[in-house]
């Protein structure tokens, strides 16, 4: 089965996941899509390179896209994919275009993992969005989604969704076939230290990570790592400059994982990047990596992700996002209480936080199944 994926960010971290958990299910993958940098993504011919788009810049993008269907078209050179999945809306836009050169056209899978602000604005741009989104899904078979909360205040009461749904949720890949046990957890040496991994968008959470840092003078320190997203910031590399307990050690790979992780007591798995709205919904990659390997969560009360954590017994929930809410509930966390945690994670089955080589067949097993319907 030739699957063609399109992305919007070629040098995602979740995008070579995806891929990975295609070929490991048995598909062949051609990948397409733009890129964050001005160097071209892949020289191999092994990718599709649409050109370089700007982070946060929508309109840019949709531009982009629009111009790129025939060059993608011509780069396909004729060779039909069996399934198109498009990573969020844009994408979705470029699918129909490939699809409809084919006869019988592919089939079309709309993977939204993020919920985008404009698609929520209660005015005419919001409405013009969602209505072009209802229009592009109407060509596709299947939503895949990360969090049952985007189908539950979302696509279900705004968009009146009738597709199936597959939730594919932001677990660690592992197709070792080896299980990981949980590390037993590092000395604290009475500090203890926050991870935030991953894709830092977030100022409110570096605000008052900052704030509480300074407030526990010496008691708790935050270690970063990732891509910041710059244009969300006022200027961060200042900021983490003037801050006495916290650092920035830049981007990490995948493999690295485990040693991230080692070195922390808790995960940041707070998100206000939009506030009420997609951070609300999201089960950000941080949850699954850091439990995976130790780091006890720590989430926000009334959001997805402080429901995964209080219904699996697993973390730290905070109800007021003020840094005197922060230190109250650090009060609470003695030795003994973050050894239990550590223990829950320890005592959860493996399958809640990572995806094996079976759920890569089971997901394109699923897609194969939509071939044969759609023949």
């Amino acid at each position: 089965m030739r699957v063609l994926y399109l992305v919007h960010d070629l040098e995602d971290a979740a995008v070579r996941r995806r891929t990975l958990m295609l070929e490991a299910g048995g598909a062949r993958v051609y990948l397409a899509g733009f890129r964050r940098s001005q160097k071209p993504a892949d020289d191999s011919g092994k990718v599709i390179d649409l050109g370089e788009t700007r982070n946060g810049a929508f309109a840019h993008r949709a531009a982009k896209t629009i111009t790129s269907a025939p060059s993608l078209i011509r780069a396909l050179k004729g060779e039909r994919p069996d399934i198109i999945i498009a990573r969020n809306l844009e994408m979705l836009f470029l699918a129909r275009q490939v699809a409809r050169r084919f006869s019988p056209a592919p089939v079309i899978v709309y993977e939204s993992l993020d919920i985008h602000r404009l698609l929520l604005r209660r005015d005419f741009i919001g409405a013009l969005l969602r209505g072009a989104e209802r229009s592009l899904m109407s060509r596709a078979s299947l939503v895949v989604t990360s969090s049952p909360a985007f189908v539950e205040n979302y696509f279900a009461p705004m968009q009146n969704l009738t597709l199936p749904v597959f939730l594919l949720e932001n677990k660690v890949l592992d197709l070792s076939g080896r299980s990981v046990g949980v590390p037993a957890g590092k000395k604290t040496d009475g500090v203890i230290t926050i991870g935030w991994f991953g894709a830092l968008r977030c100022r409110k959470s570096l605000d008052l990570l900052s704030a509480f840092a300074r407030l526990m003078a010496g008691r708790v320190k935050v270690v970063m790592r990732g891509k910041p997203a710059y244009n969300e910031f006022e200027d961060f590399d200042a900021q983490i400059a003037a801050e006495p307990y916290i650092s920035f050690g830049g981007p990490y790979r995948a493999e690295d994982l485990s040693a991230l992780y080692a070195q922390v007591d808790l995960t940041w798995a707070i998100d206000f990047f939009e506030e009420g709205q997609n951070s609300k919904w999201l089960l950000p990659n941080r949850l699954y990596e850091g439990s995976r390997y130790g780091s006890v969560p720590i989430a926000m009360s009334g959001t997805e992700t402080g429901k995964f954590v209080s219904r699996h017994g697993i973390g730290l929930t905070l109800d007021e996002a003020t840094p005197q809410a922060l230190m109250a509930l650090f009060e609470t966390l003695t030795p003994d209480r973050l050894s239990a945690l550590r223990a829950a994670l320890k005592a959860c089955p493996p399958s809640l936080f990572t995806a094996t080589r079976d759920d890569c067949v089971g997901f394109v097993d699923r897609l194969k199944t939509l071939q044969v319907a759609h023949a």
